[in-house]
């Protein structure tokens, strides 16, 4: 069956596409915004609470001017503890209190690429370093602790250890002196874990195709590694009385043959004593494909609470969410519901109960909820039409998250005790002048593919009565582990996507923002749908149902749909251009992947196992150069030269084979510019572009 075929016969699926929620009326004209106004909504992460239970810090970042804030009880006004001023694409993250609460730490910089280059997305002619500080909260400039990231606090307050250039450092907290090398470690040393006596420091020390959980004590200066095997051992975790660690063991590296594998790579729980170094198992994922190591749980994969119980991240059942077990061993048992997934979890105060977001009772938002490690029914503690993350441990019982919706961008928000009404932190909103009540709420649609799949979709209509057909703009995330939601993002990424697509919406276009297959939120079985990406782009069957919505609408021009995403979703813009170029009339790529079948399709410094000529093949006619002959409309490609993520070579390459051909391509290349677009300015310049071309393309100029 030719592509057009394929779309006509979906035409009739599209027409039965079921609307999840009723459609408004035409809403009154609003007056339109710019571009530089919506992008201006503050954007916060790294919720930290204070030791004390009545203090968070965050980060915020405004119009790229990242700070730090913290706020207090009883008041929660927000507070800038830093004062950065310029938008120079420079990070802070990895925010932590010190024990007495006097002071943060944080980490001001982003990572190393793999040729050791620190990002410099402004270009400074002084380089950039990533660096280690400490801000005083009562009065005071932020203090350099010295080059390095990923900062864990001492217990007894006197110090903060920390890794530079994959070695264990260490600094003084309380006085200024010179930071120094803790231990030194064959391979890569991450992931430190003090012991609760503060002697003690767990590691994980990354030898390529194996790691080991080892421990370095500061008294005797000797190190301990537990039950070294072959394997890859993670996430360290101490036990409430310090004598034992539990960590994840995961199968290591083999060869050709361990990757080429078919089979779900087994990992287990283990527990070790801490002094002996002698360890054992506790637990064994099954060999199913739930039985998978859930990796995208990070820091939350493995904890161990107070009253003895080992809670982690598992896939059991199809679904990410926590499960526990006895570190004596035992049967594990399910604490979260089924049928949805979990994306954050944080243990309460006391470290018996457990605060988690997920998307539970709501598929395309997410919510808090609690639940006790040693089991029992889940409580939601917070619900409706916002979407609630990152929560944390307040005292008395009380808690704080992010929280944003359809108009305003997310915030801390406090629930001072249980049952009170949650209060959003004062003096951290969007200035007067933010369009929020002129952002339309997008609809969720269900489109069913032509393989029977049901794919998720937001529309997003142009406010005001519809005057004729429209031209629209289908959207794609990245990742493609990422799930776009009714409202604003909880990622900064996703938070400048979803402001961009209200962007468009406000300027006569229809907007659908398309959750294809490979993305998270539906369960490990859509996640893992079969043929995606590089064996066999089946999520491509989700961009033409999606096309086949749209030209069932009587309000969309059919002769006028374009394509946009980021990564992996300009990977399927392009991949619907060469397809498809009699379908949509423009594209807007922004650093998409469009060859599979070069190191340049993974990120820097991965590897790609040996394979057959028909693997490569397939890799080949997954990827949109195979079509490149049939790409006819007009492209915008925008990439940063510096991308860790999509090598700079993937536009390069494209660029140059559309150009050979003919085709209409437009570019906008930002020098020394990561993936996810560091500065402000290069976010605001890029979609300004995109919105232009489109605008151009899809309207005429005149419009």
């Amino acid at each position: 069956m030719s592509s057009r075929a394929l779309v006509l016969a979906l035409l009739a699926a599209a027409a039965a596409a079921v609307p999840l929620r009723a459609q408004r009326g035409p809403a009154p004209a609003r007056e339109r915004f710019s571009l530089a106004q919506v992008l201006s909504a503050p954007f916060a992460s790294d919720l930290a609470p204070g030791p004390d239970g009545r203090r968070i810090a965050w980060i915020g970042a405004v119009d790229g001017r990242r700070n730090v804030y913290v706020a207090e009880a009883p008041a929660w006004q927000a507070r800038q503890v830093t004062r950065y001023a310029t938008d120079d694409g420079q990070e802070l993250s990895a925010l932590a209190w010190i024990p007495d609460g006097r002071a943060v730490v944080y980490v001001r910089g982003g990572d190393r690429s793999a040729a050791g280059e620190v990002p410099n997305p402004a270009s400074s002619p002084r380089g950039a370093q990533q660096e280690l500080w400490l801000v005083p909260l009562a009065a005071g400039a932020p203090r350099r602790l010295g080059e390095g990231s990923a900062p864990v606090p001492s217990p007894t307050g006197e110090r903060v250890a920390f890794v530079n250039h994959d070695t264990a450092w260490v600094a003084p907290i309380g006085v200024p002196g010179q930071a120094r090398i803790l231990f030194r470690a064959r391979g890569r040393t991450s992931d430190l874990a003090w012991s609760p006596d503060g002697v003690r420091i767990a590691f994980v020390s990354d030898r390529g195709d194996h790691a080991f959980i080892g421990i370095y004590e500061s008294d005797r200066d000797t190190v301990v590694y537990l039950a070294p095997s072959i394997d890859r051992d993670a996430l360290p975790r101490w036990s409430p009385d310090g004598r034992q660690v539990a960590f994840v063991r995961l199968q290591g590296g083999g060869g050709p043959a361990a990757a080429g594998a078919a089979q779900v790579p087994p990992w287990a729980i283990w527990v070790a004593d801490a002094e002996t170094g002698m360890g054992h198992e506790v637990w064994h994922a099954p060999a199913t494909p739930d039985g998978a190591f859930a990796g995208a749980a990070g820091d939350w994969g493995l904890l161990w609470s107070a009253d003895d119980r080992l809670v982690f991240a598992s896939e059991i059942g199809g679904w990410l969410g926590l499960s526990a077990v006895s570190p004596q061993g035992g049967e594990a048992i399910r604490l979260t519901p089924p049928d949805c997934e979990v994306e954050s979890a944080a243990f309460e105060a006391d470290r018996r109960g457990i605060l988690y977001s997920s998307n539970c009772g709501d598929t395309e938002r997410r919510h808090v909820a609690r639940v006790v490690a040693m089991g029992g029914t889940p409580q939601a503690l917070t619900g409706g039409q916002t979407i609630d993350w990152a929560p944390q441990p307040l005292d008395g019982g009380g808690f704080a998250y992010l929280s944003s919706d359809v108009r305003r961008p997310g915030a801390p928000v406090v629930v001072a005790q249980p049952g009170a009404q949650p209060q959003r932190v004062v003096g951290f909103d969007p200035w007067p002048g933010f369009p929020g009540a002129q952002l339309v709420e997008p609809q969720l649609v269900a489109v069913r593919a032509s393989d029977s799949l049901d794919v998720r979709m937001q529309l997003f209509l142009p406010p005001g009565a519809a005057s004729g057909r429209r031209p629209a703009v289908i959207f794609f995330h990245g990742g493609p582990s990422r799930q776009m939601l009714l409202g604003w993002h909880n990622m900064y990424y996703y938070h400048n996507a979803y402001a961009f697509n209200q962007y468009l919406a406000s300027r006569g276009f229809v907007v659908l923002s398309v959750n294809y297959r490979g993305g998270i939120g539906y369960g490990r079985a859509y996640r893992t749908a079969a043929r995606r990406g590089m064996r066999g782009a089946s999520e491509y069957l989700d961009v033409l149902a999606a096309a086949a919505y749209l030209r069932s609408r009587p309000d969309v021009d059919s002769a006028r749909i374009g394509l946009w995403g980021g990564s992996y979703g300009g990977f399927l813009t392009a991949l619907g251009l060469a397809r498809n170029s009699d379908l949509f009339a423009a594209g807007f790529d922004l650093h998409g992947v469009h060859d599979w079948t070069t190191d340049r399709g993974v990120p820097v410094g991965a590897a790609r196992p040996q394979a057959a000529d028909s693997i490569v093949a397939l890799w080949r006619s997954s990827s949109p150069v195979a079509d490149v002959d049939r790409w006819r409309s007009p492209v915008l490609l925008v990439h940063g030269d510096d991308d860790r993520n999509v090598a700079f070579a993937q536009t390069v390459d494209l660029g140059h084979q559309l150009k050979r051909r003919g085709v209409e391509v437009h570019e906008l290349i930002f020098p020394d510019e990561v993936h996810d677009f560091l500065r402000h300015a290069h976010w605001l310049t890029a979609l300004t572009a995109g919105a232009d071309f489109f605008v151009g393309k899809l309207m005429g100029t005149g419009n």
